[in-house]
């Protein structure tokens, strides 16, 4: 479940990055009740950053296979081989 604070709880900063490694989700932080700002640990920015990249190398991907940019796998192999001297 996520977490949400209002933005005076900002001014805890330890308690704040406590809270941020603890939970490896980002913190959504309210003013005025309205959602204003997110707030993570560098390590959850990473990993959300690491999955994003996956997802759009996958997207792309498939934007290849359904544009017929294919070719059966032997003949990738044997043009890796080539190109590379193996």
């Amino acid at each position: 479940m996520p977490q949400i604070i209002p933005i005076r709880d900002l001014k805890n900063t330890s308690e704040i990055s406590e809270m941020c490694h603890a939970v490896s989700e980002p913190i959504f932080v309210t003013k005025n009740g309205y959602g204003d700002m997110v707030v993570m640990s560098m390590e959850t920015y990473e990993e959300r950053m690491r999955l994003l990249d996956v997802y759009t190398r996958l997207a792309a991907a498939e934007d290849q296979i359904k544009a017929g940019n294919v070719m059966p796998a032997d003949d990738s192999i044997r043009r890796l081989r080539e190109k590379h001297g193996l």
